[in-house]
């Protein structure tokens, strides 16, 4: 592995990686990012990397995970496409010191790094103090906090899911509300 050409890919992932603000810590993006895999394929003509075996990427309070995770660089070597797949791929992150981890499953996870936008595919669940969300597809735009459900269309669906499925807890009440 030829780790002087596999240099600006690793750190154009952790300036990809570190983006999603939204759910993440604002030191993550300042952290190294830790890669452990089993194999690790890169390409530098094509813009990328492939790690297979039990993929465990961390930075900072993010953690990916996968059975194998493909990263590609656009023309001007940034990262372009963050992909991880496994049964199931799995990602967490603390959005501030003061909020518990965010954790989202699916079987295919897409990090567009240049929309700040995370995609979940097939048996998808985000769980975000205490709500959840399932269903086959959610895409999540971490800049604006907007998350979109519903069918994966075009897309192949080990266990199709016609219907979304939320939990929304109540907001905890201070003792003075409660004494209202």
């Amino acid at each position: 592995m030829r780790l002087v050409k596999t240099l600006p890919l690793l750190l154009g992932l952790g300036a990809a990686l570190g983006s999603a603000s939204a759910w993440s810590l604002p030191t993550d993006r300042d952290q190294p990012i830790h890669i452990q895999s089993d194999d690790a394929q890169l390409d530098d003509k094509k813009g990328v990397a492939t790690y297979k075996g039990n993929v465990i990427i961390t930075q900072g309070s993010m953690k990916i995970t996968g059975n194998t995770v493909t990263i590609t660089r656009n023309a001007q070597g940034e990262v372009d496409v963050f992909t991880s797949v496994g049964n199931l791929a799995y990602y967490e992150q603390k959005p501030s010191v003061d909020k518990p981890i965010v954790q989202a499953y699916a079987i295919t996870i897409q990090y567009y790094a240049a929309q700040d936008r995370i995609v979940l595919i097939d048996k998808a669940k985000v769980i975000n103090d205490g709500n959840t969300s399932e269903g086959e597809k959610i895409v999540y735009d971490t800049v604006k906090q907007i998350v979109s459900a519903g069918r994966a269309n075009g897309n192949k669906v080990t266990t199709p899911r016609p219907r979304i499925d939320m939990v929304i807890q109540p907001k905890k009440k201070t003792d003075q509300q409660k004494a209202q």
